[in-house]
């Protein structure tokens, strides 16, 4: 495992925010806590009520969007590529494809989201994860996705 995995199995906000370019309301994982190399992670994300999409996703029966549980995932996966690539180099991981996604149970408010995600290929700047969410050990979703790693145009 590489120096800069032992920094992340326990990142938090502040790290995953040097990680990824996403802000609030976009940032979908709050907490690393398993991170083995550029292999596999699992994040983690505070479901709470007052977050922005549940105002308009059944306000009286509020529901998490599952895209936004697969971009959490995503997110996640992104974490993996920044840091296998060193964490600070310019280089930015767009989000390419979603296959398989199933929706198997609703995340709602006060749910604890954990994303389970597992490198099957990289080519190249190209990734592949196989990804799951979780609920209390009930896997709620899940989708491989893909994503390339592109340079940071310099600013």
């Amino acid at each position: 495992m590489t120096e800069e995995a032992t920094v992340l199995e326990s990142a938090d906000i502040h790290k995953i925010m040097a990680l990824l370019p996403h802000r609030y309301p976009f940032l979908m994982v709050d907490r690393i806590v398993d991170i083995q190399g550029d292999r596999r992670a699992v994040g983690i994300k505070n479901v709470t009520a007052n977050e922005p999409h549940f105002l308009g996703h059944f306000p009286s029966a509020p529901v998490m969007p599952g895209v936004l549980i697969i971009e959490g995932m995503a997110q996640t996966a992104g974490a993996i590529c920044t840091l296998a690539t060193g964490g600070g180099t310019p280089q930015l991981v767009y989000f390419m494809t979603i296959d398989n996604a199933k929706f198997r149970k609703p995340v709602v408010p006060g749910d604890r989201l954990e994303y389970h995600v597992v490198q099957t290929k990289k080519r190249g700047n190209i990734w592949r994860f196989d990804c799951v969410a979780k609920v209390d050990e009930a896997k709620v979703a899940e989708a491989t996705v893909s994503a390339m790693l592109v340079p940071r145009d310099p600013v």
